[in-house]
């Protein structure tokens, strides 16, 4: 059994409060947008809307008890979602440090880790065994990644194919439009081809302002937390662009306010009209 140190407690009161707002099998069985993942999109901001104080630069914004909150929305989901921009500023663990799950005190399985996923279109991240994410992978705390990308496989390097496969990860092809972009949908379902029944969304700001301007139906829940720091101008803002400046603004519904240590979280749902998948 792994030790617990290193580990995080979030107490079962405070779980209680945002288990609506997260994935259980009859959520997943009743979701009308199968055959997709029940989707949570979920980041810390400041009072000014900004997710990091300067680009590439990763911020430490919430609290302590708001970290372990994140751990503990990790644990219910199958995989967790970055964007490329985020794995090469921050080189992030991606794993999950939650009391009692696989690696932290929860036996010598995996069970309660999510599986990394890391949207990379071209190829960017220059991943090595000294990432974070691989360390975990062998030390039995964390899942290897995904890489889902739009780069012909022969032009990958053996080096990153071998890395991956040992690790036990693997890349996932899917096609980007005439602009460059992956479509959510092909994303998403590209991930519930491969078992994947819920998926909680990250980050960085790229990724969270394209899905809300352009996916925010297949959007689940949305899970913010807000700290009480002011950034200043030039930070990584959540703006989401306005597709029609006539249309509805884009609001919540079901929604509900927890506080938490220093911090208040936000949970709700998108309330406009689902479209078409």
């Amino acid at each position: 059994m792994h030790s617990t140190r290193g580990a995080l407690h979030f107490p079962a009161a405070e779980r209680s409060k945002l288990d609506e707002y997260l994935p259980t099998k009859s959520s997943i069985a009743a979701a009308h947008l199968q055959p997709l993942p029940y989707a949570t999109l979920t980041y810390a901001t400041s009072m000014d809307s900004q997710i990091t104080i300067l680009p590439g630069i990763g911020s430490p914004i919430s609290g302590p008890d708001s970290k372990a909150m994140t751990h503990y929305l990790r644990s219910k989901h199958d995989a967790i979602l970055i964007g490329v921009n985020t794995a090469i500023a921050d080189n992030p663990s991606l794993n999950c440090r939650l009391e009692g799950v696989g690696g932290y005190g929860g036996g010598d399985t995996l069970k309660g880790q999510p599986r990394p996923v890391i949207i990379d279109p071209k190829g960017r991240w220059e991943f090595g065994k000294e990432s974070k994410i691989f360390g975990l992978v062998k030390d039995g705390k964390g899942k290897a990644p995904w890489i889902i990308t739009a780069q012909q496989e022969s032009k990958i390097s053996s080096q990153k194919r071998n890395l991956l496969d040992a690790a036990g990860g693997k890349f996932l092809f899917v096609t980007t439009d005439e602009t460059g972009k992956f479509s959510w949908c092909d994303i998403l379902r590209a991930l519930r081809d491969e078992d994947i029944e819920s998926l909680m969304i990250e980050g960085g700001a790229g990724i969270i302002n394209d899905m809300l301007a352009r996916s925010h139906n297949l959007i689940s829940s949305i899970i913010v937390t807000i700290a009480p720091v002011w950034l200043g101008k030039g930070g990584v803002v959540v703006t989401p662009e306005r597709e029609n400046r006539e249309k509805e603004a884009l609001r919540l519904k079901g929604v509900k306010w927890i506080p938490l240590g220093q911090d208040v979280v936000c949970c709700g749902r998108v309330s406009i009209p689902q479209r078409e998948i």
